[in-house]
C-alpha cells in the first residue's frame, strides 16, 4: 500500500502530532503518525499544544473538504484493533468515495462475520465505534449506523460525498 507524502520527505520520515483548523468542519482536525502509520484521527475542541499545522496529509483533508474526491486509500493507518473488527475497517476501506453501505453489507464484505447473525452486525457496529482515523476509514459512509466521525463532520463529508 502507498504512504502519503508529508512535506519534506514521506510519512516513514516524520512521527507527531499533527492539526489544523478547517472551517467546513467548524474545529480542528488533529492526526497522530507514529512509524510511518496514522494512529490517529481526532477533532479537539483545541488541539494538542505540541502538535504542528505542516502535514501533507492535513493539506489533502483540507482539499477533501473543499470538494476534492479522495477516498484516501493510499494512508497508511495502524488498526491495533481486535482481528474481526480491524477486518470490517479494512472492508470498509474499499467502499469509494461517494457510496455507502449499510451494515448488513459491510458484514457480507467481512471475512469470517455473517449479516444474518447479531453477534457479526454488533461486531460492524462496534469497529465504527472504534475506528481511530475517521475520514480516512470513511464510518461516515455506513448508511444505518454511526461511527467515530463525529455527527457534525459525518454530516459535512455525506454532503461532500452526495451521499
Amino acid at each position: 500500500m502507498k504512504v502519503a507524502a508529508v512535506k519534506g520527505g514521506n510519512m516513514d520520515d516524520v512521527a507527531g502530532i499533527f492539526a489544523r483548523e478547517f472551517p467546513a468542519v467548524d474545529g480542528y482536525i488533529q492526526v497522530g503518525v507514529a512509524q510511518g502509520r496514522v494512529i490517529s484521527v481526532d477533532f479537539p475542541a483545541r488541539p494538542k499544544d505540541d502538535a504542528r499545522a505542516d502535514h501533507d496529509l492535513l493539506d489533502r483533508l483540507g482539499d477533501y473538504l473543499n470538494g476534492d474526491s479522495d477516498a484516501f486509500g493510499d494512508v497508511t493507518v495502524a488498526l491495533t484493533l481486535p482481528t474481526d473488527e480491524r477486518r470490517v475497517l479494512e472492508a470498509l476501506r474499499e467502499v469509494p468515495y461517494g457510496e455507502t453501505v449499510t451494515v448488513e453489507q459491510l458484514a457480507r464484505m467481512t471475512a469470517g462475520l455473517d449479516d444474518s447473525e447479531d453477534a457479526d452486525r454488533r461486531t460492524v457496529r462496534d469497529a465504527l465505534r472504534e475506528n481511530p482515523a475517521p475520514l480516512l476509514i470513511g464510518d461516515h459512509r455506513v448508511g444505518n449506523a454511526s461511527g467515530a466521525t463525529p455527527t457534525e463532520v459525518a454530516t459535512v463529508c455525506r454532503r461532500l460525498e452526495g451521499l
